[in-house]
């Protein structure tokens, strides 16, 4: 069965998202993003945070190298 609605990535879908967006708020993504956090961590528990950011950050330094942490830690710093 194929899915509902238009192509992710695609101008029919970003309009869907600003319909959606302009009927409930921002507020509404703020909150169903917590309460989806909520259930990932109940399930798989805080642990599974810090292996799938210590993946992320494996990935970013091959794609970018070592020296891209040292240049976003001097921008972070400066604000």
């Amino acid at each position: 069965m194929a899915k509902r609605g238009p192509t992710p990535g695609t101008p029919q879908a970003r309009r869907g998202g600003q319909v959606v967006k302009a009927k409930y708020g921002s507020k509404f993504y703020k909150e169903i993003g917590r309460k989806g956090g909520r259930t990932v961590k109940a399930k798989y528990g805080s642990e599974f945070y810090e292996e799938i950011g210590k993946k992320g950050g494996e990935t970013t330094k091959a794609k970018h190298g070592p020296g891209f942490y040292e240049e976003i830690g001097k921008k972070g710093g400066r604000r």
